[in-house]
């Protein structure tokens, strides 16, 4: 291209030129610096070609193929002063022995907290100056300066160590299950802030030692950046606590990673002693409240299941151990309306393996109380705790509050066996509450659950007294495998287990073994400590 016409292409577009310099750059220095740089470029351009058919299109070109290679020679040259320390900030045409020490550079970075982040990220890589980072944040100047010289400090301290990934970062806990005592919020109850593994990890980050956010970053071997949101989000659910210097601390009960055999063991065999003492001494008096009641029916007619029944409830919750200890702190609020003591089940191992155990340990678990209260029928309430006593199938998922509105209805002759009521009829088959010739299975009382277990009698307090005492002594062993802050609640907790369901099935086996009640046939399995309670008994009009 000739001179003339490239002189005059120069000159048309070179305060569009400038203006591009202007908009890329953060001062009119540095945008002088850039227009030049293209200006030279594009002319030296425009004389080598023969040609140009789209100017405008060819001038951009250059602009930003120049405005590229200019900020990658600038990055080269710039970077963070460390106590006269020069370490480059960017890393996209590093070479050489800088290529390490930026990497190491941008990790510490990313280990400031999001505030800190922002204002040495303005400040180093956009040119910001003290005051524009202060009017964009909305800070004053000296909490911004503070903040640069923290920075500074934590990016050399940082710098210069040998940064350790935690335990976390390499093993992270993997849950078992999760559980709450108390009300779940609309989203659900722990699971549905605890499932995601890496929220998991946070809050356990925390359990045994308190920490700030860039420690659980280093526990968990991972960047701030991509876990400060989280851990915000955790603190405003209540899964995380503040402490004292910004640390975190959570009251999310966690189950120890490791259990003593032997101290099992102990638990059982005093556990074992109360269930004799029990089955002895109170059990009779249980038999005795509920005996001469004639408002229940009863598949079959044995009035044992209504006694066995009782006994179990009764162990359960009238002879319940409860400690004087202040829980209110282990109660998490949710902003979804959740207020809960929130577990967590992590495995376990042995901590003595070759401990021999002296006795057998039988299958004491039990699902309950399982409580169903109908809205729409408001005398129907179903109690049930299944044990291996029961025959029935799918445990509490299973167990609907619809089932015991359908039995209501049919014992009030609203349903039928018919076309009409075909879902619900079959429903009451599977789950075995009808029997295939339309006879109520189940046992069915008449008045308000309250009244029934209020009639059983409380424990003893001589006995409650001399209980107390092994249950105490169990809870603190327990505490002892759990951090400071959640021993409180697990005394309380502790102590309430003592004596619940695992005492009950005890209390059950030594009355079924001894003659007490006689052995269950498969269809009593069935109704074996299930109750519905409601206003009306089967075959009544």
């Amino acid at each position: 291209m000739e001179k003339k016409q490239a002189d005059k292409i120069i000159t048309e577009y070179f305060q569009k030129i400038y203006g591009f310099a202007v908009r890329k750059c953060y001062s009119y220095q540095e945008a002088e610096e850039l227009c030049a740089e293209i200006v030279q470029k594009a002319y030296l351009s425009l004389l080598r070609a023969e040609e140009v058919y789209n100017v405008e299109g060819y001038i951009w070109r250059i602009s930003e193929h120049t405005y590229a290679r200019y900020v990658s020679v600038r990055k080269r040259q710039e970077g963070i002063s460390i106590d006269g320390m020069e370490i480059p900030f960017y890393d996209e045409y590093a070479l050489g022995e800088a290529e390490e020490e930026i990497n190491r550079l941008r990790r510490e970075i990313a280990f400031l907290t999001e505030k800190r982040r922002r204002i040495v990220c303005s400040f180093y890589y956009r040119d910001r100056s003290v005051s524009e980072i202060a009017r964009g944040m909305g800070l004053p100047e000296g909490t911004v300066k503070w903040h640069l010289n923290k920075a500074r400090n934590e990016l050399k301290e940082g710098f210069t160590m040998e940064r350790k990934i935690g335990r976390l970062g390499l093993a992270p806990v993997e849950a078992l299950g999760f559980s709450h005592d108390g009300n779940p919020g609309t989203k659900g109850g722990p699971e549905f802030y605890l499932g995601d593994k890496m929220n998991l990890n946070i809050v356990y980050s925390v359990y045994h030692k308190p920490r700030t956010k860039e420690e659980i970053a280093e526990e968990m071997g991972m960047t701030l950046v991509y876990l400060e949101d989280r851990i915000d989000f955790l603190e405003g659910n209540g899964f995380l606590t503040r402490t004292k210097g910004n640390r975190y601390t959570t009251f999310v009960n966690f189950s120890p990673e490791k259990y003593s055999f032997e101290l099992l063991e102990k638990k059982i065999k005093d556990q074992l002693q109360i269930a004799g003492i029990l089955a002895r001494e109170y059990a009779p008096l249980v038999m005795a409240a509920v005996r001469d009641r004639k408002d229940i029916s009863i598949p079959g007619g044995n009035r044992q299941l209504v006694e066995a029944a009782a006994v179990f409830y009764g162990v359960s919750h009238k002879c319940s151990l409860w400690g004087s200890r202040d829980i209110a702190k282990y109660f998490i609020e949710t902003t979804d309306g959740g207020s809960y003591i929130a577990s967590v089940d992590l495995a376990a191992a042995r901590s003595d393996p070759d401990y021999v155990p002296a006795i057998e340990i039988p299958d004491y678990s039990a699902c309950g109380d399982m409580n169903r209260m109908s809205d729409k029928y408001p005398s129907v309430y179903g109690w049930s705790v299944d044990t291996r006593y029961s025959s029935r199938e799918g445990t509490w998922a299973n167990n609907l509050t619809s089932d015991y509105e359908a039995l209501y209805e049919f014992i009030c002759g609203t349903i039928h066996d018919d076309v009409a009521s075909g879902d619900k009829m079959r429903r009451l088959k599977e789950r075995k509450f009808l029997t295939e010739e339309n006879r109520v299975n189940i046992m069915v009382a008449k008045g308000a659950g309250e009244d029934f277990f209020k009639g059983i009698p409380d424990l003893d307090s001589g006995l409650r007294d001399k209980f107390a005492d092994l249950a105490l002594e169990y809870a603190a062993n327990v505490a002892r495998e759990y951090p400071p802050q959640m021993q409180d609640l697990v005394i309380h907790q502790s102590m309430g287990a003592f004596i619940g369901n695992t005492v009950a099935l005890m209390v059950m086996d030594i009355l079924y073994q001894d003659g007490t009640f006689r052995q269950l046939t498969e269809n009593e399995r069935v109704t074996s400590n299930l109750i519905m309670f409601c206003d009306r008994l089967p075959g009544e009009g």
